[in-house]
This record gives structure tokens, sequence and C-alpha cells, in this order.
């Protein structure tokens, strides 16, 4: 947690001062890193690593979004007749790529039907951590999904 402050001033600067996006992958990163707590007392230097893994999150939020960005534009291209006619197919589409903790707490939630104190348990996430990415997916589902299939 004392990396925290420092993890999301990094953050900041690698997502150009985007707060949200930079707080996911601090969250992200922490959840990495709890993941990894037997082996940070042997690591000779745990806050380069926290800043590796922070670095590796940014850059693969960065792909996925550039590759949202090519998959919209692919679905735009298609004609009318080759159109996604199943709204399910579409909502599928959008979860599987939104960020790996959100996609995550997302599936457990609502499709799974986990209790919010399950996926606390199991994602390492606070009250407040899990109800801010699960509305930040949510928006993003319902975002995507009005801009997809308005085309």
């Amino acid at each position: 947690m004392p990396l925290r402050a420092q993890l999301l001033r990094r953050a900041c600067e690698l997502t150009d001062g985007n707060d949200a996006i930079a707080e996911d992958l601090v969250q992200e990163t922490l959840l990495r890193m709890w993941e990894l707590r037997d082996q940070l007392d042997h690591h000779p230097n745990p806050e380069a690593l926290a800043m590796t893994i922070l670095r590796n999150k940014s850059s693969d939020h960065w792909r996925r979004s550039q590759r949202i960005v090519n998959q919209e534009e692919s679905l735009a291209n298609r004609t009318a007749t080759t159109e996604l006619h199943d709204d399910m197919e579409v909502i599928k589409f959008i979860i599987d790529n939104l960020p790996p903790l959100q996609q995550k707490i997302f599936r457990m939630k609502e499709i799974e039907g986990y209790e919010k104190e399950e996926i606390m348990l199991l994602t390492g996430c606070t009250d407040e951590s899990l109800r801010q990415n699960l509305s930040r997916a949510r928006k993003k589902i319902r975002e995507q999904f009005i801009k997809m299939t308005a085309q």
C-alpha cells in the first residue's frame, strides 16, 4: 500500500492523465502484487517489480484499446447482410474486450451470480473498488452496445 501513491502518479503519466484508467491500472497492479505476496520477501526490489507490472498492464491496456478500435472499424465496414443479429453476441463481444479486472468482476457478479463478499474475497478488491469496477464495466458495456447497434 505505501507504493499506491507512487503507482498512481506513474499510471496517470502513462494514461495521459486519464484518472479512471490510471486507477484501474493501479488496482490491477496491486492485485498482481497481492498474488505475488509470498515471493516479495525474497525479491530484491519490490518497488521496481510493481512499476514493471504497472508498465506492462498499461501496455496491455493500450493494445487492447487498439484492438477494440480495429474491431469496431471492422464491424462498421461489414455489409448490412453480415451484421450481428443477436444482441447477446454483441454483449459477449463487448464483455470479452473489457479490462481484465472489470471483465472478471462483471462476469462473477452478473453472469455467475456471485455475491459481493465472495467477489471481494476472490479478487482482493475493497468494497469501493468492486463498486467502481462494476459500475465502469456496466457503463462501458452500455456505451459500446449503443455505439455498435446504432451502425
